[in-house]
């Protein structure tokens, strides 16, 4: 086979949770003859829900990659997927998938449109510039609406939606597609056969006329940025041909400018094939991507990698999973050169060596053993101990560090023992384990009470992670209830003065600074330190000691000991002594300073709100309104979507525990509800005196 990386394409599946993502995939991998059996979510025999858990909630909770083939007019293109989740609480694995990927498919439902979490992976692709195709799925449901699809991703994401197929029927009579480029109707209508047969054929008459107003409608959006289009165009638009539609389709695509649309039904094995025509002939490979951005780590001046087997190696470990039987695999993205088992590569975060004792070709949870794998390949390594997610793997003699990845707030934490001595042991393995594979999962020992604490993106985040601790692990764990993720903040600031000191038999301590605290500037996290001192009144060296004192102190704020987002610092004037002054002496007295001072600069208590929106039968909606109001919640926004009403609201993580419960019994199962992290704000006072109250009980 050709090792043309225009032959490659690395492509992820995104939506929102039940549009249908893994189902599309499923049905790839049967067309590319990946698979010889169908896998079904609703059956739990799916093969990229590998998963125990995906298996029984129906769900994807990690991004599963494997590679297939498809051919185009004879040519055979290599297909890496990644399969993401659509729940909101696994949002960090769509983040960390589309890092690396060079294309996607949005996946929208007919009926739903573009949901909450439709929302958030599209703005997350923004951020990566990831260029896309969507398909409208499920157009064999009532109330499927193609139209109104395309109609909101212009609206709600701010797109350029450009349909290239548009539906032969709707709900139960859909049964194809017509292709406005070649201005044919594919038809599928052989259920047996699985799909894998369908007949291309004339425009059914009915639909000719809505098919060259369509088409007129693609070639004037291209017309519009593309010039080579706009001048066919003003010639004779009836004579612009299919591959210079093709081309200019492509470019538009992967400049981010248009988004292709595409329509079928998955479940019912309609309009797939299709799909993977469209991926191969719109969205980008390796080659046109281009060279990686990253910089030198030593003198952190820009510096670029090509997509070529004979540059120096770059790659970005961008997921890290435990395997029963292979122990540690970290997924990486190669961007320049060649891999090979037995490798010794740096490991920029560290600057240390790792051997690559084996390499893999992955599909799913199971692992095809190679000997290399060559730029723009997206494959599996084991051997690599100290590596997590979002580090540079690259040649040892060419640093280059690629751009890392942020990861979003932990706004949850629930308490957990081991019911066993045995699970003690046991458990601090398991869980040292999952932090490595989830950037979103952080472990911690209240000082005060001793517990173990684990923190995570949301309710269903954290079960199933219990859940993963009993069935892999085989740990036992009691629970205690959810914790909401406070912070603190001050409002005023304040000048204070800490003189430290300390005389013993030998030498003492000294330490003497004045300083302001006072609220950081607008959109800084964590701690701005201004150092205004001059003349030599304190040595320069003691500086950075002051900083860290002041950093460590802001973990537990003056109220009820949860952490400070953010403070800013101001250094004015100071003292020390020649004799008794060190490192040590400045970092107490910073942190002293700070817990004596921080209490006058009126601290308040701020909790996470959450962004909701509830999809629900009309007759639920006053219900569902007065819930929220009870729950301090404030409605933002009504529309309608597909018959049913949209309730949008921002309510405090605090009161919203076990939502999804309280709103199946309050419209009997008849609504659905979505929920992510917004922001911070601050708890009102006499909510805030019983958190202080309880929380230093507690510790009490």
């Amino acid at each position: 086979m050709d090792k043309n990386l225009k032959y490659t394409r690395n492509i992820g599946i995104m939506a929102h949770i039940d549009a249908g993502k893994t189902t599309t995939t499923e049905r790839i991998l049967y067309y590319t003859g990946r698979t010889h059996r169908m896998g079904e979510v609703d059956n739990g025999n799916a093969q990229m829900d590998w998963m125990v858990q995906e298996q029984e909630r129906g769900i994807t909770i990690t991004s599963a990659a494997t590679t297939t083939y498809w051919k185009v007019n004879n040519e055979e293109y290599k297909i890496n997927i990644i399969d993401t989740p659509g729940h909101v609480d696994f949002t960090v694995e769509v983040e960390r998938s589309l890092r690396v990927l060079d294309g996607a498919v949005a996946i929208f439902c007919a009926v739903g449109g573009v949901e909450p979490q439709s929302e958030t992976v599209w703005r997350q692709a923004n951020k990566y510039h990831v260029p896309r195709i969507a398909f409208v799925n499920k157009m064999d449901r009532i109330g499927a609406d193609f139209f109104g699809v395309v109609h909101q991703i212009h609206t709600k994401l701010g797109a350029k939606p450009v349909p290239v197929q548009i539906p032969i029927g709707a709900e139960e009579t859909f049964i194809g597609v017509v292709d406005l480029i070649e201005m044919k109707a594919y038809i599928w209508d052989d259920e047996a056969s699985l799909g894998t047969k369908f007949r291309v054929d004339e425009i059914p008459e009915e639909l000719v006329e809505e098919a060259e107003e369509w088409r007129m409608k693609m070639i004037e959006s291209l017309a519009e940025v593309n010039d080579t289009i706009l001048e066919r165009y003003i010639e004779d638009h009836h004579s612009i041909t299919e591959k210079e539609l093709i081309e200019a389709l492509r470019k538009c695509t992967i400049s981010g400018i248009a988004v292709p649309v595409l329509c079928g039904a998955a479940f019912k094995n309609k309009g797939i094939q299709k799909l993977l025509d469209a991926v191969v002939n719109f969205l980008p490979s390796p080659l046109d991507i281009g060279p990686v951005q990253g910089t030198d780590p030593k003198t952190n001046e820009k510096i670029t990698r090509e997509p070529d087997n004979d540059a120096p190696l770059a790659a970005l470990a961008f997921k890290i999973a435990t395997d029963p039987y292979m122990g540690r695999l970290v997924f990486m993205r190669i961007y320049s050169g060649k891999m090979r088992t037995g490798d010794m590569v740096l490991n920029v975060r560290t600057g240390k060596r790792e051997r690559i004792n084996k390499l893999f070709r992955m599909h799913a949870n199971k692992q095809q053993p190679v000997e290399v794998m060559e730029a723009g390949d997206i494959c599996a390594g084991v051997g690599l101990k100290d590596l997590r997610t979002g580090d540079t793997l690259c040649a040892i003699h060419k640093p280059i560090a690629l751009e890392s990845m942020d990861f979003p707030e932990l706004v949850i934490g629930v308490a957990i023992e081991p019911k066993t001595q045995a699970d003690y042991d046991r458990l601090s393995n398991a869980l040292n384990k999952l932090a490595e594979e989830d950037p979103t999962f952080r472990v911690k020992i209240d000082p005060d009470s001793g517990q173990t604490i684990i923190q995570g993106m949301g309710e269903l985040h954290l079960e199933i992670l219990i859940d993963r601790l009993k069935r892999e692990f085989q740990v036992e764990c009691n629970q205690g209830v959810p914790q909401v993720a406070y912070k603190e903040a001050i409002t005023t600031s304040c000048e204070y003065r800490e003189l430290f000191r300390k005389q013993t038999g030998g030498k003492g301590k000294y330490a003497d600074i004045l300083v302001e605290l006072m609220p950081a500037d607008d959109g800084f996290k964590g701690l701005q330190f201004v150092n205004e001192v001059s003349g030599g009144n304190i040595p320069r060296e003691f500086i950075p000691a002051i900083e860290k004192g002041f950093r460590e102190a802001m973990m537990n704020g003056p109220l009820a000991g949860f952490p400070l987002e953010s403070l800013k610092v101001i250094l004015k004037d100071g003292s020390y002594h020649p004799v008794d002054s060190d490192s040590l002496s400045f970092e107490i007295a910073a942190r002293q300073a700070f817990r004596r001072a921080a209490v006058k600069c009126n601290p308040v208590l701020l909790e996470p709100i959450m962004s909701a929106e509830v999809v629900t039968p009309e007759e639920y909606v006053g219900d569902i309104i007065s819930d929220f109001n009870r729950r301090r919640g404030r409605i933002e926004g009504m529309e309608t979507r597909g018959g049913a009403r949209v309730i949008k609201a921002k309510v405090p993580l605090a009161e919203n525990f076990g939502y999804v419960t309280a709103l199946r019994t309050i419209t009997s199962g008849r609504a659905t509800s979505t929920m992510e992290f917004s922001h911070y704000e601050e708890v009102p006072e006499e909510i805030a005196k019983r958190i202080v109250e309880i929380t230093k009980g507690i510790i009490l």
